[in-house]
């Protein structure tokens, strides 16, 4: 064998070698890509199996065992039989003891190389009521001055003049034999009235409306007070008792997440308002005359619920998640009522602040309000109406002249969520012509509350979604 034989003999061995080892290793390669991903189809799984899970079992946070985790299941494909494990690691965040959101990690390995672990995280919750700019349980009119960001719907009629953004939807079916809803002429229908659809009017949005729907069931998401009275007391809440003989409570949220408590001694002398959802003149008795501070308190960081056994009057600036119910949960004969006295803003623009007000009966906005009012929150009438009452500034029911200037206000901006089992609205017109109340008016929900509400606030679904998904290996 010649030199030049050898040399090349030795040159191709090496070659060979070297090749053999460049497909050993990128077969190596390829496989622990494929079980990686085999990993991380696994780990997915694992989320999977515990939404199927919270689907039967919606309060169970320890996998059917009550023992403290991590748990281990077997992942099993449906031709390859048994391909590894996945393990779960679960934390349930609570606020006034009751669950908001669930975080799991899921950790998935394959059986063909258990070193290699890929893991996700998912966060579940329960869509709230937040999802939603409106929910009524009875007829409404939105006027043409109305803008509306995020969807609307009312178990009754609408007459929507004004512009939706987002879908408009009743439970009310067609005109007879339908049978419609009856328009009267407090909806601005002629005459002794009209039988008309679910939805009409002259808003732009039309292509956006729908009826009918099924029913949303208002007893169902509307809030239980006695649960929220118990859960201040026992959870780590706050607690008022009623004021008596005082006329009610005044709250004053302040930005370092404290509260300012007034008891009011004194309400100015009535005024005559004709109410929004019986069409009535009423004397309305909402404005502070004299009052006396009780003191300035801290609101708990694990439940921000404050409940107060009284009429409350609310305001101010919200740092946080912070609930606040107004009832009587001792006199079956009395519901009580929120008053929005002033703003109520929060400290951050789409930041992490946010509220939900609950009133026994009606929340109102009084006579004497901002000329430019903003509220943020999402604001519960269960047995009345939410809105602003008729006030004139001449006739016979108009008001004392020291408050004529507050009959007409400018603009009101609202960004959350109204629910009210009855009419709700803030403007009104005389004969065609705008008289009293917000002169502009402006919805938008807040979608940042839909599955990071504040405490208590009630599920628009009993189901578990997933809200945030992250790969972390």
């Amino acid at each position: 064998m010649t030199l030049i034989a050898v040399v090349f003999m030795g040159v191709f061995g090496v070659i060979m070698m070297s090749l053999t080892g460049f497909i050993f290793i990128q077969n190596n390669v390829e496989r622990a890509k494929q079980n990686r991903e085999v990993a991380l189809q696994i780990a997915e799984g694992g989320l999977d199996y515990y939404r199927w899970f919270l689907a039967h079992n919606p309060n169970d946070m320890q996998d059917g065992t009550g023992a403290p985790g991590p748990y281990v299941h077997v992942f099993a494909d449906p031709e390859g039989g048994n391909i590894g494990e996945f393990s779960l690691a679960i934390n349930d965040n609570q606020k006034c003891g009751e669950v908001t959101v669930i975080d799991i990690v899921s950790t998935g390995s394959a059986y063909k190389d258990p070193s290699l672990t890929r893991v996700v995280k998912g966060r579940y919750a329960r869509p709230s009521i937040a999802e939603f700019a409106y929910i009524l349980n009875s007829n409404v009119w939105a006027g043409a001055d109305r803008e509306i960001y995020g969807p609307y719907h009312s178990n009754g009629g609408i007459r929507m003049d004004g512009t939706n953004h987002s879908s408009v939807t009743s439970s009310i079916s067609d005109i007879p034999p339908g049978p419609g809803w009856f328009c009267t002429s407090s909806f601005g229908c002629s005459g002794a009235g009209e039988w008309k659809p679910g939805v009409f009017g002259a808003g732009s949005g039309s292509a956006l409306w729908n009826f009918p729907i099924p029913n949303i069931n208002f007893a169902g998401i509307t809030t239980d007070l006695v649960n929220m009275k118990t859960r201040a007391i026992n959870n780590g809440g706050i607690y008022i008792a009623s004021s008596a003989p005082f006329k009610g409570s005044h709250i004053v949220l302040k930005s370092d997440r404290t509260y300012d408590l007034f008891r009011i001694k004194a309400i100015s002398p009535w005024v005559w308002g004709r109410h929004i959802d019986d069409m009535v003149w009423h004397k309305d008795e909402h404005i502070i005359q004299n009052e006396e501070f009780q003191g300035n308190y801290p609101i708990p960081a694990n439940c921000g619920l404050i409940f107060v056994e009284d009429d409350v009057w609310l305001e101010g600036v919200v740092k946080g998640k912070i609930t606040v119910a107004s009832a009587n949960t001792t006199d079956a004969s009395v519901d009580t009522t929120v008053v929005l006295n002033n703003n109520i803003t929060y400290t951050t623009s789409g930041g992490p602040d946010g509220l939900l007000v609950v009133a026994e009966k009606s929340i109102v906005i009084p006579l004497v309000s901002p000329n430019d009012m903003q509220l943020n929150g999402i604001f519960i009438a269960q047995k009345g109406y939410y809105g602003r009452s008729l006030y004139l500034d001449n006739g016979s029911k108009k008001v004392p002249a020291a408050y004529s200037s507050y009959v007409k206000r400018n603009s009101l901006t609202t960004n959350g969520t109204i629910v009210s089992a009855g009419r709700v609205g803030e403007k009104w017109n005389c004969g065609g012509v705008y008289c009293s109340g917000y002169n502009t008016r402006t919805n938008s929900y807040d979608r940042k509350l839909v599955n990071d509400p504040p405490p208590l606030t009630p599920y628009s679904s009993t189901q578990y979604e997933f809200t945030e998904w992250r790969q972390e290996k």
